[in-house]
């Protein structure tokens, strides 16, 4: 029996300010070459989280995507993985140390969202309440699970995940990059099926839209660019009261046959 071949990928991005808040401190990366994509959603005073999730996403998008670059093609899912971790704790102490010699810069930190396809795996690693979202069949599930006091609540059975939705205390997170030296990612691998969509997005989306309204939208039979606008749309539309961030990588098939074809009729 033939291999599958294995899924090729496009990606999209697109971070927006809000309708309340005055600057953007979200951020967002797309590195192609590498099949690398990070967000993060900073927080700290006086434009402190825009500058660690702007040094996250430079940090592990620079040192990471060269990294996968120069990596041969055998290179294992176990190696990537400790590229990953490796380039995320540089990260967090990066920011820590930005932060410890800038006294503006004080209790800064970021959530972070970083996702790596290598042929039909994805290597994903996040901390915080940053999601990354997969449509499969016409099937939504989040495939993070928020670092946040009201997610532990859940995980207890103190608040059910409706209770936790309408609650106004979304915002506590229980980890965050560059608030602890011993800070460590959450790492998950998983396997991608042909035309799967993975949704990367900030809890200036989540907020705002509900994940059957996000299920909805993303099933509209549109362009990728034409979904991250109408998702940023809709949350400003119920208010944008937070920076809002997207980014969509979608998984098709490698048509070999077509390139095949394609090298045989090129002229000399």
């Amino acid at each position: 029996m033939r291999p599958l071949p294995k899924p090729s990928y496009e990606f999209c991005a697109l971070t927006d300010t809000g309708r309340v808040r005055s600057n953007n401190e979200d951020a967002v990366a797309i590195h192609e070459a590498a099949q690398l994509m990070i967000l993060a959603d900073g927080m700290g005073g006086y434009n402190a989280g825009e500058v660690a999730s702007g040094m996250a996403t430079e940090y592990v998008g620079t040192e990471l995507a060269q990294w996968l670059e120069d990596a041969p093609a055998s290179a294992s899912v176990a190696e990537v993985r400790r590229a990953l971790e490796s380039c995320v704790d540089n990260a967090n102490h990066a920011i820590m140390g930005a932060a410890l010699t800038n006294p503006q810069y004080l209790g800064m930190g970021t959530t972070l969202v970083v996702g790596v396809f290598r042929g039909d795996r994805l290597i994903l690693a996040h901390i915080g309440d940053s999601r990354c979202y997969r449509l499969r069949a016409g099937e939504l599930r989040q495939i993070t699970r928020d670092h946040s006091w009201l997610q532990e609540q859940v995980d207890l059975g103190l608040f059910t995940p409706a209770q936790a939705a309408a609650s106004g205390l979304r915002n506590l997170v229980t980890r965050a990059l560059g608030v602890d030296a011993s800070m460590r990612a959450e790492v998950n691998e998983f396997t991608v099926e042909s035309h799967d969509l993975y949704i990367l997005c900030s809890d200036g989306l989540t907020d705002m839209v509900s994940d059957d309204e996000l299920a909805a939208l993303v099933q509209q039979p549109i362009a990728l660019a034409d979904k991250a606008a109408r998702m940023v749309a809709m949350a400003n539309a119920r208010g944008g009261r937070d920076n809002i961030s997207v980014l969509l990588a979608q998984a098709g098939t490698q048509d070999r046959r077509r390139g095949l074809v394609s090298r045989l009729l090129r002229k000399p």
